[in-house]
């Protein structure tokens, strides 16, 4: 493999744990500070609610019960462009919100992207991952 793709593969794993680390920090613990890890184009889909604009998204992320994340699984790989350094970050784990106190799975993917000198989440997906059946006696 080209050692610049293995440079960039390396890269992306670094970058996806702090990037990821911050992120659910911040969403846990100070959630007022969210908007400032998207673009001002960013876009959030969290369990199908679409929500573009970093003013918007920071106006949902306050209204959503206090939360607490713990990760499961991280994988991350870039996105080859010659002009722009992108990561696509995949993440799984779970969830537990003050409004139940149950611990529920979460999948989120994110493509973050380098603006100067700093990441920003240009798309954002987060799904709670309910059971499909219930048990069947």
């Amino acid at each position: 493999m080209d050692e610049a793709i293995l440079d960039k593969m390396d890269q992306a794993s670094r970058t996806s744990e702090e990037f990821t680390k911050l992120y659910y920090e911040s969403l846990d613990k100070r959630r007022h500070q969210m908007s400032r890890l998207y673009l001002n184009n960013g876009v959030l889909v969290w369990n199908g609610n679409g929500i573009t604009g970093r003013d918007d998204i920071q106006k949902f992320y306050q209204e959503l019960p206090v939360s607490d994340h713990h990760m499961n699984t991280l994988d991350a790989q870039p996105l080859l462009d010659a002009n722009q350094l992108t990561f696509l970050i995949q993440v799984s784990g779970a969830v537990k919100f003050n409004s139940d106190g149950l611990s529920r799975p979460f999948q989120q993917t994110f493509i973050i992207t380098a603006e100067q000198d700093k990441w920003k989440i240009v798309s954002d997906t987060y799904r709670l991952q309910d059971a499909m059946f219930k048990d069947r006696k």
